[in-house]
């Protein structure tokens, strides 16, 4: 099987968590993952069900260790503080502007994240 190349962002995006995961953890460890968790948000250029595509793809070429993992996209919303009425609020419809005072804000307090939250290992 060929990798799809509309996916190839997030399957660097996989093999570099990979990676990361054998640099933290021993070859027995890594051989009993069953979850991994990713805390992800919209400015982080990834799209969920790419990843899982992505994610897939990676274990049924390259990483056959991870077979029985599965893997969990934790979408966050991008969240701004604002310096004016000290106040975080939601961005909504891409409007960076405080939910409070209405002020424009682009202090982006979450959001751009794409991190490693959590890995579940079977007993």
């Amino acid at each position: 099987m060929l990798l799809n190349p509309e996916i190839m962002h997030e399957i660097s995006l996989v093999r570099t968590i990979f990676r990361t995961l054998a640099d933290n953890f021993s070859t027995e460890e890594l051989d009993r993952v069953v979850v991994i968790e990713l805390k992800v948000g919209p400015l982080a250029n990834v799209e969920p069900v790419l990843m899982q595509n992505a994610f897939e793809a990676v274990v049924e070429e390259e990483e056959a260790r991870f077979r029985k993992a599965t893997l969990q996209v934790n979408t966050v919303p991008v969240l701004v503080h604002c310096p004016a009425c000290d106040q975080t609020s939601e961005v909504q419809q891409y409007r960076f502007v405080c939910g409070n005072c209405g002020n424009p804000c682009a202090n982006v307090v979450q959001g751009n994240e794409l991190l490693i939250e959590r890995v579940v290992f079977r007993d």
